[in-house]
């Protein structure tokens, strides 16, 4: 006859449905089942926190695998040990008996084991003939072999989890420490962009790291860093190739023009690359820089050189200086001018001169090939006091006269009367400004 099997714990403690469920598994172990006793305990073990199992408790367990003579837990084997408290406390390396009944129930929650306990209470087994065990009372080890499949899973759904928190540690310490270098190398190195805008997003992001924190919320907060980290890049790297550029297309852009002197309709050396003129201070002419007018010049004369502008302003008209810069803003992006270029032309120049040199470069757009390398070398040359935009303006209303005058001249020999009030009208300056601007040559 089979021996009865104890379903209920001895004494006082209580009966409960989680000792049913881990009885339920017990029994569903498949027909040969077989699994190394260490290798299931090393799994329960990185699994511990997810099966509520404490570290006491797991000692204890390791002690008790260890009255199991077998290195492998099998379905044809008896899987009950019956150790006194003496006897486990030895082996787990001394506890008190209070501390070894609380973590041995510890051990009964979780699943990992089933109390068999005999009618007082006492643990034994009772053997046959030969020494074969015929009932034992104890600790039934069923449910580790039982949930080995369970217990390898969670293990290694823990260790992916620990390595998971572990990158995006790395990633949020990596992305704190670049951002907050690269934001002192935009400061202390004069980079254009909004570095204490940069600042302030940085310093509202880590004020919500806690000192402990779950995977999600750092994955979370390292997202929105790198985040931050691509629009710091992207300002420091967008001032590095804008610079790279200019030095490379400038050095481009005089080759080009000496490579072929004759093509120069309005002639970059009348108001752009002056090497001799403009530039150097010591020219022969007379539209070096210190031989200029010192006031500004007059809006309407910026309107009659470069009417290309017009379409950018808003509602086609310009009518204050403020209309000018805005429409010139408007007009940068088509022009492939950067807004580190046009933020530093702004800085160095003023907005005002800023916008006429970008309203002048507009309208000769078709021989500069270069627009931001061209600005950013004006930039440089007015930083130095060698520039102004006298020169740019002049030329361009010189070239607009001749071209003027010719149509004029022309229209009056094809017999066409009028078309020289019309071609005077399109060029709105004054008549002593425009015998001026013959007269020296400008």
């Amino acid at each position: 006859m089979q021996p009865y099997i104890a379903t209920t714990p001895f004494g006082r403690r209580p009966m409960t449905l989680g000792l049913i469920s881990s009885q339920v598994t017990a029994k569903n172990i498949d027909q040969g089942a077989r699994a190394s006793k260490w290798q299931v305990f090393r799994h329960i073990r990185e699994a511990k926190e997810v099966l509520g199992a404490t570290d006491r408790a797991l000692s204890i367990l390791d002690a008790l695998l260890t009255f199991h003579r077998d290195e492998e837990l099998t379905s044809e084997g008896n899987l009950i040990v019956f150790p006194s408290n003496e006897q486990l406390i030895r082996r787990a390396n001394g506890m008190s008996p209070a501390t070894l009944r609380r973590h041995l129930a510890n051990l009964v929650t979780s699943g990992l084991i089933i109390r068999r306990d005999s009618p007082n209470g006492k643990r034994f087994a009772r053997k046959g003939q030969g020494g074969a065990i015929e009932q034992a009372y104890g600790f039934d080890l069923s449910p580790i072999l039982a949930r080995a499949a369970e217990f390898r899973e969670l293990a290694e759904a823990v260790a992916a989890e620990r390595k998971a928190f572990r990158v995006v540690k790395e990633r949020l310490t990596i992305c704190r420490r670049d951002v907050t270098k690269m934001i002192d190398a935009g400061v202390n190195q004069s980079v254009p962009g909004n570095w204490r805008g940069f600042q302030r997003r940085y310093d509202a992001i880590i004020a919500r790291l806690p000192r402990t924190a779950p995977r999600q919320v750092i994955e979370a907060l390292a997202d929105e860093l790198e985040g931050l980290w691509a629009d710091v890049h992207q300002t420091l790297e967008s001032f590095v190739k804008s610079e790279d550029s200019n030095a490379n297309e400038s050095h481009t852009e005089r080759h080009i023009q000496n490579s072929n002197p004759d093509f120069n309709p309005i002639g970059e050396t009348e108001y752009g690359f002056r090497n001799k003129n403009e530039a150097s201070g010591t020219a022969e002419h007379t539209d070096n820089v210190r031989s200029l007018p010192r006031r500004d010049l007059p809006l309407g004369m910026v309107l009659s050189a470069c009417p290309d502008l017009l379409p950018y302003a808003d509602g086609g008209q310009i009518r204050t200086w403020r209309d000018l810069v805005a429409a010139a803003d408007r007009a940068r992006p088509s022009m492939g001018i950067s807004p580190s270029a046009w933020q530093e032309a702004a800085e160095v120049m003023g907005p005002q001169h800023a916008a006429i040199v970008l309203a002048a470069t507009l309208q000769r757009a078709e021989n500069i090939r270069s627009r931001g390398g061209y600005l950013r070398d004006l930039v440089e040359r007015a930083r130095q006091q060698k520039f102004s935009v006298w020169p740019m303006i002049t030329a361009l209303l010189n070239a607009r006269m001749g071209a003027l005058e010719k149509a004029a001249a022309s229209g009056v020999a094809g017999g066409t009367p009028g078309a020289q009030g019309a071609g005077a009208s399109s060029l709105e300056i004054s008549s002593a400004l425009r015998d001026s601007v013959k007269k020296k040559g400008w």
